[in-house]
């Protein structure tokens, strides 16, 4: 495969939805509770749009196999939808995903990223703890997530 292609996007474009299409399924088959976005925040991402975030979809050999976007809060953002297509894994794209937001994060003027998931995803938990987030106690409402993390953003 060739290395994919970061490319910002609306999170209602064709390829978003259909990377975000196949996360939510892939939430559904491994939490025991099952996935339905529209019991989660923001169903529609419309917070992941500039000027308050951003939507990315990963690229590689004219097919989209990854997203991943930025909540805007106001001065704290939120990582939303991280999703690589199981063909992809292994590439190093999460942590380009996640190098993506903060760097966005912090022209935002964002001082402070956030992000929740579930005990249910060990590799992303694992990811995150290895990126350097800290574990933080529930800062939403979503029902899904279990594991809290938030990282201080550099300053561009």
């Amino acid at each position: 495969m060739t290395a994919p292609d970061l490319r910002l996007t609306s999170p209602r474009a064709p390829e978003a939805v259909a990377c975000l299409q196949a996360y939510y399924a892939e939430l559904a088959a491994r939490l025991s509770s099952g996935f339905d976005v529209l019991l989660s925040a923001d169903p529609e991402a419309t917070s992941m749009e500039p000027p308050r975030g951003a939507f990315w979809v990963a690229w590689a050999e004219g097919a989209a196999i990854g997203c991943c976007g930025l909540k805007g809060h106001g001065d704290w953002g939120e990582v939303k939808r991280l999703w690589v297509s199981p063909s992809a894994r292994g590439l190093g794209l999460a942590r380009r995903f996640m190098a993506a937001v903060e760097a966005e994060a912090a022209r935002l003027g964002m001082a402070q990223l956030r992000l929740d998931t579930n005990s249910a995803l060990p590799e992303a938990v694992a990811l995150y703890r290895r990126a350097g987030w800290r574990e933080i106690p529930r800062f939403n409402d979503d029902p899904y997530p279990d594991v809290f993390f938030e990282k201080d953003v550099a300053a561009p």
